[in-house]
């Protein structure tokens, strides 16, 4: 997603750094760009929307000269995509640079513009660009300042700051999964985001973790911790090819998007819910108890992936809403004669955007009557532009051609959505909202520590990635996990897979289950579990291998199973989310042990445009 760069010498151009470290990082996505240099005596600001081109051909007819500056790529989350709204933001004396997601931006808003401060932008950084302000006019140093403000935020971030009151100094702050790097030349200091966009720089890196400021000069840089004393951390040599360099280190993209989760999932969510007011706000889109009572039924349309989670967008409309839904395959829909009135809202669900069959669907509907409300990851795509309105998810760029964070962040745009309805058709008590959102805003810690289960879970690969078929088993809204985890493992590792309803496995895929069969049962403690631990049995019966994914404590499921894989809970739906980890882990890790080509598999493509 955003991209971060900084630069501090004496030598070289600033612009020039800036410009090629953002190229670097332009794999992440965005929407706009912008760079603030100071040139001795004053701090400019340039900014374009669009891509770099445009903030490159702005700077070629009037360029910043000086070696002091920071820079940003900005996927928008607050505000549309903007020259007022672009990075970097200010405010008197200073200029930063953010990636992340102030929480509480709203009482910060009203306790500025109640102490005079004027507001001109729709971000939550520049409510940061004048908190910063705010300390330096008391009278603090930068640093100082930006320990401060960063104390009066609610959120994750990773900073970026600049004043002209201290313009031989860089200051940056990191909290909450946002990353920053810092990188140490000759007489010259770098920051970034992502290693990328500094390595032709400097191979020497100092790694801040949450909660750790960073300050740098000329003269080299420094951590700080929290309670703002120095941390002894020595640099480290990163001898990265620049491919390796662009998937971070991971071995591929896939796998590096798989780790991304709990960042695109908290970007997703964003300011999207407030817990203090239980309310949940869609980007202003419109979803009042006036427009949700004219919904007689929904519609999801989508394809490959895009389809399962649409089946769980299915589960928690009805569930939550009470609405029925229905949800189709984009490429059967319109040959179906469908009947769509002005009472249908119809939700396409594609990350692309210019999906062909998805958008033949989206047609369809509209020229019907229904009200067109998609979830799409890619900003001016054709499905957002004919689209009545989006709800755009914020996974960003995914290189790798199997979906992963994409299929979690559609899973939570379709959550708001369900929940907005649900609040609209007072069809959930205050009590279930409180608790919907609590477990929301846990849910990236949550994937956190579900994704610390990787070792765990290539060992259990390692013991089945001979098997030529696989079975997943799931019940309930687990069921479309199921189908997911299948279609990930055929997609990457060429082993035929697939997922079945576990009530329906006697029903015919019982006759494939013998002692080469490895099953893989999503078994979490929730309301069918004695209905699935029973199908289970019904495995084991036959001599299928057992892979439970299993609630964490569920000890008595053990002497049921040849592998076991416990995950935290999170309530009856995010659970779900949770569930999908375990299954994209096993299927990148078999495949990997397979050898094949993980991130490009044999005859797919990343966006189908042809029907």
């Amino acid at each position: 997603m955003c991209g971060i760069v900084g630069y501090i010498g004496r030598e070289r151009s600033a612009q020039e750094v800036l410009l090629d470290g953002l190229r670097r990082l332009e794999y992440r996505g965005y929407d706009s760009g912008g760079v603030a240099i100071w040139n001795g005596s004053a701090l400019s600001l340039c900014r374009a929307v669009g891509k770099l081109m445009n903030l490159d051909a702005a700077l070629h007819e009037a360029p910043l000269a000086g070696s002091v500056g920071i820079g940003h790529t900005r996927w928008a989350t607050h505000g549309k995509p903007s020259e007022p709204n672009a990075h970097p933001q200010a405010a008197g004396s200073v200029a930063v640079v953010h990636n992340g997601i102030i929480e509480n931006h709203q009482e910060i808003h009203e306790a500025l513009t109640g102490a005079g401060r004027t507001i001109v932008s729709e971000t939550d950084t520049e409510l940061m660009a004048h908190l910063i302000d705010q300390q330096i006019e008391g009278g603090s140093d930068l640093l100082s300042a930006v320990r401060s403000a960063t104390g009066k935020v609610i959120g994750s971030y990773a900073l970026a700051v600049f004043s002209t009151e201290d313009p031989e100094t860089i200051v940056v702050a990191k909290n909450g999964g946002s990353p920053i790097i810092l990188g140490v030349g000759e007489g010259e200091s770098f920051l970034a985001s992502d290693i990328p966009a500094i390595l032709p720089y400097t191979r020497e890196m100092v790694f801040l973790v949450d909660g750790e400021f960073g300050v740098l000069n000329r003269e080299g840089v420094q951590v700080v911790d929290s309670a703002g004393h120095l941390v002894d951390r020595e640099a480290k040599h990163v001898n990265w090819d620049p491919v390796s360099a662009e998937k971070g280190g991971f071995d591929h993209f896939m796998q590096k998007e798989i780790f991304e989760q709990p960042r695109a999932i908290r970007d997703t969510i964003g300011r999207r819910i407030r817990e203090g007011e239980l309310e949940v706000d869609l980007d202003g889109i419109d979803l009042s108890p006036d427009r949700a009572k004219k919904i007689e039924r929904v519609v999801l349309v989508a394809c490959g992936t895009a389809y399962y989670a649409s089946m769980i967008g299915k589960y928690l409309i009805e569930q939550l809403a009470g609405i029925p839904a229905e949800v189709d395959l984009a490429s059967e829909y319109r040959y179906r004669r469908p009947i769509v009135d002005q009472g249908c809202l119809m939700i396409p669900v594609s990350q692309s955007g210019e999906t062909a069959d998805t958008l033949a669907a989206l047609r369809e509907g509209r020229e019907r009557g229904a009200w067109v409300l998609s979830v799409c990851n890619t900003r001016e795509s054709t499905i957002a532009r004919e689209s009545h309105d989006v709800l755009y998810t914020h996974a960003g760029p995914e290189i790798g051609v199997a979906s992963t964070k994409c299929f979690t962040t559609q899973f939570v745009a379709l959550y708001l959505i369900a929940l907005k309805l649900a609040v609209a058709r007072k069809t959930i008590s205050s009590e279930n909202l409180a608790a919907s959102i609590r477990d929301l805003r846990q849910l990236p810690r949550i994937v956190e520590e579900t994704l610390q289960l990787d070792g765990k879970i290539r060992a259990v690969a390692q013991r089945y990635f001979r098997a030529t078929n696989f079975l997943f088993l799931g019940r309930g809204v687990m069921y479309p996990v199921a189908l997911e985890g299948a279609l990930k493992l055929k997609e990457i590792s060429y082993i035929h897979a697939e997922g079945y309803a576990a009530g329906e496995m006697k029903h015919g895929p019982i006759a494939l289950i013998d002692e080469h069969m490895p099953v893989v049962v999503i078994a979490n403690q929730g309301t069918v579990y004695e209905k699935v631990v029973s199908n289970l049995e019904q495995v084991r019966a036959r001599d299928g291998q057992v892979i439970a994914i299993a609630s964490a404590g569920d000890a008595s499921i053990d002497e049921k199973c040849d592998a076991v894989i416990r995950i935290p809970e999170l309530g009856e739906f995010l659970t779900a989310l949770i569930a999908t980890i375990p299954v994209q882990l096993l299927a990148y890790h078999v495949a990997t042990l397979k050898g094949t080509d993980v991130d490009q598999p044999r005859n797919l493509a990343k966006s189908v445009t042809v029907e």
